[in-house]
């Protein structure tokens, strides 16, 4: 997600594995405190089969790797994704027989394509070291590449190329060790162009022959799979008048059941309508039986005023229900059984992250190491067995104003510039705080930041923009009205 310091534009994320319990496991599930520390509980023998879970950093004051490590086995984490290939985490995972999925960045696209040299140097650099003790079993080359039209130019058709420089790479040296790392990239839900209904799923014009199609020969023939990180939250949140909660949840009845009118199947939640439209359009391309594989998915635990279905009850039932499904490995409508890695997002609620405040909101710990809800990613621990979830406490029920965070300018430049970015955006968007307007005084920096800014998030907020500025702004339930000067609301 774009922070708001750039031109809003609307979200494109949208998203679901993995397996079973023995009744001798029981006990651990029953001693919450031994659960948060032992990874016995989750991991007998030290092989975790449950959901996989994204591992990002982008937060202060984060546990160490090694720590990391043992709260993903707490948590029965089948698999963890890097967004990088952190030398420090791939060395805490050595050992511990968990696959592993590393991440090329976005930015070495252009040059492992153009030079199998510096594929073989990449793979040196960041792979060879850490094989056979850390258990590398993907290779994703970028994240969300085709969701960036800046780099359209140097990046989108040069995915497929350095994927096939790196595969050489992979092959050719190391003693055969890196030869089983099966190649992908993660795309999201916006490389499509329909999605709605599943059966109806097409790839987005630009990309479809030149970069797609290629995409899907080379993972056919490498026997690889279609990375897609898909979140229904996002499509509930941006349709709750025709989709409902329950569907997004995996708990809706019967009532809610969706049949597609193009292939007759029937559909119980969210998710394998989005895995579906994938199928679909894979499969209007000739590719219908790539593997898939979901490299990110989950439900956020809280946001900001005005974000609604964010809070820790939805996220809880998302991924305790998510994990039970996945364990029974009942594939998609269009593809019953077939087996899916899947990766949830993410491991910690990350406080630096840009946008609004769902995207700080994902984790399944809080920095501090505690949970921010009770899951078993394995699917195995019965569901009475949880202790009860806070109520839902939907932010959307009451009106939300974004303001100047903590009332005061500290950094008067970055104030200013931030101010003067939300003015240019749209007409009338400063017209208030003009010589004249309606909020005009008190003629202040900060006063005038906090109009602009609200006006901003109001006027954009549907369409992506988002109330942070760099971390300059901040959401409150308080209205900031004063006077003869009116603050719009999130309400009106």
């Amino acid at each position: 997600m774009a922070a708001s310091t750039t031109p809003p534009s609307p979200s494109h994320h949208a998203a679901a594995v993995i397996l079973l319990l023995a009744a001798a496991a029981l006990a651990c599930h029953f001693n919450v405190a031994a659960a948060a520390v032992d990874p016995k509980c989750h991991c007998p023998g030290g092989r975790c089969r449950g959901l996989g879970v994204n591992y990002g950093t982008v937060a202060d004051d984060l546990p160490t790797a090694a720590r990391s490590v043992q709260l993903l086995r707490a948590a029965g984490a089948g698999a963890v994704k890097i967004y990088d290939a952190n030398p420090t985490i791939l060395r805490a995972l050595a050992g511990t027989g968990i696959p592993v999925a590393v991440m090329v960045p976005n930015e070495a696209i252009p040059s492992l394509a153009s030079s199998g040299a510096a594929a073989e140097r990449w793979v040196a650099a960041n792979l060879a070291p850490h094989i056979p003790a850390t258990r590398v079993m993907y290779l994703l080359v970028g994240n969300e590449v085709l969701s960036n039209r800046a780099i359209s130019g140097s990046t989108w058709r040069a995915i497929v190329p350095a994927m096939s420089n790196l595969h050489r790479a992979l092959r050719r040296g190391h003693g055969g060790i890196l030869r089983k790392v099966k190649l992908g990239t993660a795309l999201a839900m916006d490389a499509l162009s329909a999605s709605y209904p599943p059966s109806a799923g097409a790839f987005r014009g630009d990309v479809a022959d030149d970069v797609i199609r290629p995409l899907l020969q080379f993972l056919n023939a490498t026997r690889s799979y279609y990375f897609v990180d898909a979140y229904p939250y996002f499509a509930w949140a941006g349709n709750r008048g025709s989709i409902s909660l329950d569907y997004a949840l995996f708990q809706g009845g019967a009532s809610s059941h969706y049949v597609d009118p193009g292939t007759g199947l029937t559909y119980t939640n969210l998710l394998d309508q989005m895995l579906d439209a994938v199928v679909a359009a894979m499969g209007k391309l000739g590719y219908g039986d790539v593997r898939l594989a979901v490299s990110e998915t989950g439900w956020p635990n809280g946001g900001d005023s005005g974000e609604a279905g964010a809070n820790v009850r939805n996220a809880a039932t998302y991924n305790r229900n998510l994990a039970a499904r996945m364990s029974r490995n009942p594939g998609t409508p269009a593809r019953p059984g077939a087996k899916m890695p899947v990766f949830l997002f993410s491991l910690y609620n990350e406080d630096q992250k840009p946008g609004p405040g769902t995207e700080r909101h994902w984790g399944l710990y809080y920095p501090n190491q505690t949970r921010v809800y009770d899951v078993d990613l394995t699917g195995r621990r019965p569901s009475r067995s949880y202790p009860p979830l806070p109520p839902a406490d939907d932010t959307d029920s009451s009106p939300a104003w974004c303001v100047l965070a903590g009332g005061k300018a500290v950094n008067e430049t970055a104030v200013q510039a931030a101010l003067d970015y939300a003015c240019q955006q749209g007409s009338g968007t400063c017209v208030a705080i003009q010589p004249g307007g309606a909020c005009y005084e008190p003629n202040t920096l900060d006063a005038h930041a906090s109009y602009a800014f609200n006006s901003y998030w109001q006027k954009f907020r549907n369409a992506g923009g988002t109330c942070f500025f760099n971390g300059l702004a901040e959401t409150t339930t308080k209205d900031p009205s004063h006077g003869s000067c009116k603050f719009q609301s999130s309400m009106d």
